[in-house]
């Protein structure tokens, strides 16, 4: 993403920055690897739910994944049409339930009997049917942050495969509910095929197993969680669609009339935001060398929450010689740490950063933390 440096400097920091150019691109690569293929993709409205980033996301004509009541009303007030909403989540509250019931939600992801039980109920008492999918615990390890794996028998998410028949009985039977499909979401942030490829082989064995016992499904739901490169975004600004869709055209044994849902969050969004800050100050001990920002873990906790690391960019610097600094907030917290050991050109007070690839789960996990304002958005319109 190029940014506007002389725009950039007037604007009070922090912010999000957003290149709307680059997300519209984005879309229409993947628009243009499906073409023609039995496949729905949903936006994962939790990695970015910016009024204006969620306008150029139904232009291009995708669905939603919701994880919360807030997702779905936030997602029907954007535009987004209700027959193509996933609402998935452990918790769901009644009233989340009952949002998604009224408003005609494609499929709730049920990730439990008490819950089927309860839409059922719920769906009942208002005359409806309520069209679900099935959450799957494919015991699939995605190699990717203990806290962004969730396709284990560890993880709170999903039915386990040992009991998944008389789930899908039970389902079939309760009476104000539609089966609609096979729900699966191996984790976030992977950056290797090999996971995608043995969900392929574990959902055509799912698949032929029911049919043989009559249960076809309309739709299968392969999740998403494919990554982005945090390290090197100048030179890969679009995920790898092409091999990710690649692994299902091939992988997937689909029957007539059957669907491909894929609920894509990060790779959509991460890559055309960052996050613009002002050095506060630099400070000096006998270790080391400090840059303190005016940004912190209140506007971007991925670094304190997962120890990941984004790329951080001096913009406004003209010193050639590089030094070694650890890149820090404001916060009260030792964890408010954005990079240790980071190489950047000689920085002083009053230079202008830019942390990338920081449009997915930046403003959307933001927090007044210390009584601190949310950060603003500004966009990249060209």
């Amino acid at each position: 993403m190029k940014l506007p440096i002389d725009t950039l400097r007037d604007l009070h920091t922090p912010f999000y920055c957003y290149d709307l150019s680059l997300l519209r691109h984005t879309l229409k690569v993947i628009n243009d690897e499906i073409e023609g293929y039995p496949f729905v993709v949903h936006y994962a409205l939790k990695a970015n739910a910016n009024p204006v980033i969620l306008g150029e996301i139904v232009k291009a004509g995708f669905g939603t994944d919701l994880v919360s009541g807030n997702e779905v009303l936030a997602a029907l007030d954007a535009g987004f049409i209700a027959s193509k909403m996933a609402y998935a989540g452990v918790g769901k509250t009644d009233w989340e339930i009952e949002a998604g019931i009224d408003n005609d939600i494609y499929c709730f992801n049920v990730e439990s009997v008490p819950e089927m039980e309860v839409i059922n109920e719920i769906a009942a008492r208002k005359g409806r049917t309520a069209g679900i999918a099935i959450r799957v615990n494919p015991n699939i390890d995605a190699h990717t942050h203990r806290y962004i794996t969730t396709g284990t028998t560890d993880n709170k998410f999903g039915i386990d495969i040992p009991v998944l028949d008389e789930v899908v009985e039970k389902a079939v039977n309760l009476p104000n509910i539609h089966l609609r499909g096979l729900h699966f979401h191996i984790g976030s942030q992977i950056t290797t095929l090999e996971p995608y490829k043995m969900l392929c082989e574990k959902i055509n064995e799912l698949v032929e197993h029911f049919e043989k016992m009559g249960v076809k499904f309309e739709m299968i739901d392969v999740g998403g969680g494919l990554g982005v490169d945090y390290e090197n975004p100048e030179e890969n600004p679009i995920a790898p669609f092409h091999d990710f869709f690649d692994v299902f055209k091939q992988g997937l044994k689909l029957h007539e009339g059957q669907k491909v849902h894929f609920e894509l969050g990060r790779s959509i969004v991460g890559q055309c935001g960052s996050l613009i800050s002002k050095v506060v100050f630099v400070k000096e001990n006998s270790v080391k060398k400090f840059v303190i920002l005016d940004a912190g873990m209140t506007d971007l906790i991925r670094p304190a929450l997962y120890s990941a690391h984004h790329k951080i960019v001096n913009l406004t610097s003209q010193e050639s010689d590089m030094e070694t600094y650890d890149v820090v907030g404001p916060i009260c917290e030792s964890s408010d740490v954005f990079s240790t050991d980071e190489r950047l050109p000689l920085t002083h007070r009053g230079d202008l950063i830019a942390i990338l690839t920081a449009g997915a789960y930046g403003e959307s996990m933001a927090s007044r933390y210390n009584m601190r304002d949310l950060p603003q958005s500004k966009f990249i319109k060209g």
